[in-house]
């Protein structure tokens, strides 16, 4: 009878994450998304760091290239993919939040993704409380932000890094660079001040100033500034400004990797990106 019962068990249990690099498949309803994951030799009771991918959806090189912050930080990487025929630039770069004129529920935002994934890898894991940070570079960067102005996580950390663009809070520039044009249950006062008290880190490289390919050129983005380096500045300094205005709590930080342009992987391999997480290195 013991025996049935503990066979039960394993059979009901979830499965793990495995050590060293993987690909796990989940599906959320009727969307399905490929994880891809690391493990550090030995990992036991340590972070997940969440990685997401740019406008190239390569989200299988992000994690390779994040293997490196997961041994130094003794973190699992989770690097999601987010296909462009599911998740568009509207649903993943500019967040999914609204559709046809109107607000998406809350529940319904891509970035609520970031959630289930946290409660699926959670489950796995059996950790319920296991702590997580999140970085995205470039258009990964972008969806984090707009993640960050309208979607709650738990997350400890979001490292917006080298995006093209920034939500700013404020009605006076036009969703996606602002608030402005949203239905105005999302132009209050109260979603401003929970966005500012945030744990976002703004993390730019000095010498991302080149106006790419992939860089927002319109005008509505050069308000921001003419570079993303400028942009990160600006957009940093236009928070803490209004927060000081409104007597708001801002938990937003800005740093910089000196001497690095447009590149994830030097980005994430940078010595500043343990301050943009606020984690110590575990393994040198």
């Amino acid at each position: 009878m013991h025996a049935l019962f503990l066979t039960c068990l394993l059979l009901n249990a979830p499965e793990s994450i495995p050590e060293g690099k993987a690909t796990v498949q989940v599906k959320f309803d009727d969307v399905a998304l490929k994880l891809y994951t690391y493990k550090p030799e030995g990992y036991r009771d340590g972070p997940m760091l969440m990685v997401f991918h740019g406008v190239l959806r390569n989200a299988d090189e992000y994690r390779d290239h994040s293997i490196p912050m997961g041994d130094r930080f003794g973190a699992m990487i989770v690097s999601p993919c987010f296909d462009e025929e599911t998740f568009p630039k509207p649903k993943y770069q500019f967040g999914g939040i609204v559709q046809d004129g109107k607000a998406v529920p809350a529940k319904q935002r891509t970035g609520e993704y970031v959630n289930r994934i946290a409660r699926e890898i959670r489950r796995r894991e059996d950790r319920p409380d296991l702590p997580y940070a999140l970085i995205g570079h470039s258009g990964g960067g972008q969806f984090l932000g707009r993640l960050a102005a309208f979607v709650e996580t738990d997350a400890q950390r979001i490292v917006v890094s080298n995006p093209s663009s920034y939500t700013l809070p404020t009605i006076e520039q036009q969703f996606p660079y602002g608030f402005g044009g949203l239905p105005q249950e999302l132009q209050t006062d109260a979603m401003f001040k929970a966005y500012l008290a945030r744990p976002v880190t703004i993390y730019c490289g000095s010498q991302d100033v080149i106006r790419d390919e992939y860089f927002d050129d319109s005008a509505s983005a050069d308000v921001q500034g003419r570079s993303r380096f400028e942009r990160a500045k600006n957009a940093y300094e236009f928070a803490r400004r209004l927060a000081k205005e409104k007597g708001w709590p801002c938990n937003w930080k800005l740093v910089i990797a000196e001497g690095v342009e447009h590149d994830h992987e030097k980005m994430f391999n940078n010595a500043a990106c343990a301050e943009a997480l606020g984690w110590k290195a575990k393994r040198q």
